[in-house]
């Protein structure tokens, strides 16, 4: 059996009872919410002293036609735009900002103070740390993982920014710190340790320009169009 805060705003059309909705979480019209997690206290409050996870979740906000799949935990703090779509079993953290009509695959990982642009697609069990910034349009495939420490374990930590439309390949690696521009294509498998210009293709490891983003988009059309 589940639980409903009795602070939180609900206007969507099916919640699980076997949901778990904490704080003053807010929910828009026409979403669906499947046995999940909702408005997850952050670790710093679970080790306070209290009577419960509720009385201490700031709640989340979760726009209209947002879907949820089972097993996916939303922590406290985190905003969901419209029309967004998780998996199962995805995990996100506290203040984290995801915008409309995002889609992301079953098992991703998306840590603390992370932001995904509207449209994003972001596919299954992809590792997103804390701070990364995801822009509008940007395609992650399956496994991919993302890094901000260079020096492991440090106290500094510098995220990936991934500018608009970018692609990055199935079980790509990109290195803490670097930019990958708008309109670049990162291949599979790739380890990406340098920035990537706007509208450059880039592949191996460590990766290196192999071509433009005019040529890989020409070729994927004639490829679809076989």
């Amino acid at each position: 059996m589940g639980f409903v805060s009795p602070k939180a705003k609900i206007s969507a059309k099916y919640v699980s009872p076997d949901a778990y909705i904490y704080g003053p979480t807010v929910i828009g019209r026409n979403s669906y919410v499947d046995a999940a997690v909702v408005g997850y206290p952050s670790r710093a409050k679970i080790l306070q002293v209290f009577s419960s996870l509720d009385d201490v979740s700031n709640g989340a906000r979760i726009g209209e036609s947002v879907i949820i799949r089972s097993g996916v935990v939303i922590y406290e703090d985190v905003e969901v735009g419209d029309g967004t779509e998780f998996g199962h079993n995805v995990l996100v953290r506290e203040l984290t900002r995801i915008g409309r009509n995002v889609r992301i695959g079953t098992q991703a990982v998306i840590e603390r103070d992370v932001k995904i642009g509207d449209r994003a697609w972001i596919q299954s069990m992809v590792y997103i740390p804390n701070g990364t910034v995801i822009e509008e349009d940007v395609f992650i495939g399956p496994n991919a993982v993302i890094t901000n420490d260079k020096y492991p374990p440090s106290r500094r930590l510098a995220p990936v920014v991934i500018r608009k439309r970018a692609v990055i390949g199935a079980n790509a690696t990109l290195i803490a710190g670097i930019e990958i521009g708008e309109d670049a294509v990162v291949a599979a498998g790739a380890v990406v340790a340098k920035d990537v210009p706007p509208g450059a293709v880039v592949a191996g490891v460590p990766a290196r320009v192999v071509g433009k983003t005019e040529e890989y988009t020409r070729k994927r059309t004639i490829y679809e169009n076989r």
